[in-house]
């Protein structure tokens, strides 16, 4: 009996030295941070929308490609780790990302007060802004004539407030692949985006040639990479990374190749 009762001791004691050690490597795997998860991962997961030519979207052979792409490969690097590109709907990056799916978003998301009350932005990685595109066979001449007008956006962008401000009706649509294709179509009178992406997305798409840009930018925009709130070190090790790339000419390269030329990550 006494020896059952030893070995039944040995037992717990061998059960609690185990959940001990589990439970203390779990607190460990807690405590390290997300910069020091994706150095041990030896990958720094991003996302973006996917559907956002030329900064992120989908090319003949289903691969996501464009400047964001690229940025994130620059940052990649940077780290010493492999990129691993993501793609979701606009509208739930956020949300994607506080709940743990992403290390951050990269992909031209402007930085606006009511964004910086969920997460944290690292520095500017490039600049634009908000611009009205129309049918050239319209009669539109300015934004003016925008009021009461259907005017598409993406939705979850912050366009939606231009239109607004414009006193014109937003409609939704997921990205601006379908925003441009429904105002080629007549389905709406407008659509405001990204000033670069509406030039791109014109060049692309059959018939781009009737959509024409009216007026100036609405307003300009500083697009950087989301993090969550609690990211302090891989905020500050992005921004290092951002810093470098500016100051070596490496983001400019990115856009002179995407952009034909043309240097947008300078004011």
């Amino acid at each position: 009996m006494n020896h059952l009762k030893r070995m039944i001791v040995f037992i717990l004691m061998i059960s609690i030295t185990s959940l001990s050690a589990f439970v203390f490597s779990s607190c460990n795997r807690e405590k390290r941070s997300t910069l020091e998860q994706i150095t041990e991962k030896n990958v720094l997961t991003v996302v973006g929308s996917g559907g956002y030519p030329p900064f992120n979207f989908y090319d003949e052979d289903d691969d996501v490609v464009g400047f964001d792409v690229d940025t994130g490969l620059a940052i990649s690097q940077e780290l010493g780790v492999i990129l691993n590109y993501e793609t979701s709907a606009w509208d739930g990056l956020i949300d994607g990302l506080k709940s743990g799916h992403y290390d951050a978003i990269l992909g031209s998301m402007a930085i606006t007060q009511d964004r910086l009350n969920e997460v944290n932005f690292t520095l500017p990685y490039y600049y634009s802004g908000a611009q009205l595109f129309v049918r050239a066979d319209s009669g539109i001449t300015g934004t003016m004539d925008m009021y009461g007008k259907d005017i598409a956006v993406a939705t979850g962008t912050t366009f939606a407030d231009d239109v607004i401000a414009l006193g014109g009706n937003p409609v939704y649509y997921e990205d601006d692949n379908q925003t441009l294709s429904e105002l080629l179509s007549g389905r709406v009178d407008g659509v405001i985006t990204d000033r670069l992406v509406g030039i791109q997305g014109m060049k692309a798409m059959i018939g781009g040639d009737q959509l024409m840009m009216v007026g100036d930018l609405l307003r300009t925009e500083e697009m950087a990479l989301a993090v969550r709130k609690t990211d302090k070190a891989l905020l500050e090790k992005l921004n290092e990374i951002i810093s470098k790339l500016h100051s070596t000419g490496r983001l400019s390269e990115i856009s002179q190749k995407w952009f034909d030329g043309e240097d947008i990550t300078r004011r």
